[in-house]
């Protein structure tokens, strides 16, 4: 039985581990040579206790069936409280193969990694009731729009699926490298109208490659849009490690969004929420972080 007088978990709920000799990464160019070796729970463990954090979200970063036999393997892990796992939801008849293939421990969500695809396919109706079926085992969909395409299928989705928890990655992409607004913010505006779609503060791949060096200030303003439109309810902390690593160490970007969020929720319970709380009720990981884990 959860104990419900326990402090509420510290959770990561974005990072990624890998072995390089394992699987192919597409989306790793020759500049990423900061992440181009392996990463394993070992790594990540002491730097988790140094910053307080009691666990995390462990997410798919290649689209294959080897990759959720690899997460199942991390989910053995004391520190990791759910995985994402890989899931091809363009193709529901792989899908659902997938899905039966085996029984993946503490399995919180899904992912697929979309780049540029406008995502008309979510519309089709076998992919609506995948969707369905997904949400009614509990699973979330985790997806980084980016397009005005995107955006528009996405709200389609959750609007069609209103069980379904959606969770936007890495703000949306906003255009934090180059200074730009618009179409971003209505964009994040029109995902954030629907009630189960949730964000997490955390910088994508994209900006880091863009930056020349770690720049917390130049994030806060699109956080801040982004906690306004979603509230701590719907709003996750997250460092994207070992990604981030391109541009910052694990205690740098981990404290820099925490001091952002911090700084827009005055409130002990609303702050509880983004930097835990949130992430394990929208990936439902109470049934994983034993009572009284969290410090």
């Amino acid at each position: 039985m959860t104990d419900s007088t326990a402090p509420t978990p510290v959770i990561d709920a974005h990072q990624h581990y890998w072995r390089t000799d394992a699987q192919e990464q597409p989306w790793r160019k020759a500049h990423h040579g900061a992440i181009a070796r392996d990463f394993e729970p070992e790594d990540l463990a002491p730097l988790l206790e140094e910053a307080g954090i009691d666990g995390t979200v462990v997410m798919q970063s290649v689209d294959e069936p080897g990759e959720n036999d690899r997460l199942a393997a991390y989910a053995e892990h004391p520190t990791v409280l759910g995985i994402v796992s890989w899931l091809p939801v363009g193709d529901p008849a792989a899908a659902r193969a997938e899905l039966a293939r085996r029984e993946l421990p503490k399995h919180a969500g899904v992912r697929c990694l979309i780049a540029d695809d406008p995502l008309d396919w979510l519309a089709d109706a076998e992919v609506l009731a995948l969707f369905r079926d997904i949400a009614a085992q509990g699973l979330a969909w985790d997806v980084v729009p980016i397009t005005d395409a995107q955006i528009r299928n996405v709200t389609a989705l959750a609007a069609a699926v209103p069980d379904l928890r959606i969770v936007v990655d890495h703000l949306g992409r906003p255009p934090i490298d180059t200074g730009g607004w618009e179409p971003w913010a209505g964009n994040v505006a029109r995902l954030a109208e629907n009630p189960n779609v949730s964000a997490k503060v955390s910088v994508g791949i994209d900006v880091l490659g863009a930056w020349d060096a770690w720049d917390l200030d130049a994030v806060a303003p699109f956080a801040r849009h982004v906690a306004g439109l979603f509230g701590p309810e719907r709003l996750l902390a997250a460092s994207n490690w070992p990604v981030v690593l391109l541009r910052a160490d694990y205690a740098t970007a981990w404290n820099g969004i925490r001091s952002v969020l911090e700084a827009e929720y005055a409130d002990a319970g609303d702050r509880a929420a983004v930097l835990g709380g949130t992430a394990s009720r929208i990936y439902r990981l109470d049934r994983t972080v034993p009572a009284g884990a969290a410090r």
